[in-house]
């Protein structure tokens, strides 16, 4: 993008933004709802972004629901939603798997029903979700029956997380042949006033600590998230924009997608951030720098309904 990175985008600008793209993604939490709340006017702009003619998809980290089930969210919350709209990374690992690596197996998989559901969709069996308890002596935990069939092991958000699935993934990946695929990086979940829950991120590094081995993550800022939008609906990454909160994942996919960002401060990062990251000369860190900010998405409005 040419001129000034890091630019507030308001008045005129915003009409000129917009109409130098076709294409419009939005990252979910802290973008166009918090919770169960929507950011107020979130959803008039997506509304109004589809009436005016523009492709509008949702690409969200968060592997713990499916597509419909966010579809599902959003109408409730007044979105004009389609679940072929709705990337997430359930979905996405469950595409890479199954276009990319042709995987002919089963997957172990540390994960949400939903990420279950995702892989099923596409005719891949799995096995792992739910509780694993302990059982046996300690000296057995190397010898945990394995199924011959995995040939894959996925990690996801996981409620039930334990050391005897960390133990049975690294048993797995021992296993030179066994595919090894996270669906994301985010260390933590943000949350209302200042509060936070531990992210996919930390059960990953747990088991890339015990495997020894680097997973391939799927979600943001992989290219892959963009290119399975890209892939289903013809477009054109330089006239597209990505909005998010988070200058590590969602501005840093656009920048390694070659899109224009948007940055809101409804979420987790600020300007500061951003403008540290610019002043600090380290090329990765200029990637995490987006060409525009604003205070909310509902500073679209104006320009929208003119």
């Amino acid at each position: 993008m040419s001129g000034s990175k890091c630019t507030r985008l308001s008045g005129a600008l915003v009409k000129q933004v917009l109409e130098s793209v076709d294409s419009v993604l939005f990252d979910c939490d802290g973008v166009i709802w918090r919770g169960d709340q929507a950011i107020p006017g979130a959803a008039e702009v997506i509304n109004l972004l589809k009436k005016n003619g523009k492709k509008v998809f949702f690409v969200t980290n968060n592997s713990s629901k499916t597509r419909k089930m966010y579809a599902d969210k959003m109408t409730t919350l007044g979105f004009n939603v389609t679940e072929d709209e709705v990337f997430g990374t359930a979905y996405c690992s469950a595409m890479y798997l199954k276009n990319v690596c042709k995987l002919e197996g089963k997957v172990y998989l540390i994960g949400s029903n939903a990420m279950k559901q995702e892989l099923e969709a596409v005719g891949i069996q799995q096995t792992g979700v739910g509780p694993d308890h302990i059982s046996g002596k300690q000296i057995d935990w190397a010898n945990v029956p394995l199924d011959p069939e995995v040939k894959a092991v996925v990690v996801g958000f996981d409620e039930h997380f334990s050391y005897m699935k960390l133990n049975r993934a690294l048993q797995y990946l021992t296993q030179q042949d066994c595919l090894f695929v996270g669906t994301n990086r985010d260390t933590r979940l943000p949350l209302e006033g200042g509060k936070a829950v531990p992210g996919t991120g930390c059960l990953l590094q747990a088991v890339e600590t015990a495997a020894q081995r680097q997973a391939q993550t799927v979600g943001k800022p992989n290219h892959f998230m963009f290119d399975c939008v890209a892939s289903q609906f013809g477009v054109d990454r330089e006239r597209c924009l990505m909005v998010g909160d988070r200058l590590d994942t969602d501005i840093m996919l656009g920048s390694n997608c070659g899109l224009k960002t948007l940055l809101t401060l409804t979420g987790v990062s600020t300007v500061a951030d951003a403008e540290a990251h610019q002043k600090s000369g380290c090329a990765e860190k200029q990637g995490m720098v987006p060409d525009y900010y604003v205070e909310s998405i509902a500073d679209l409005l104006p320009a929208l309904q003119g």
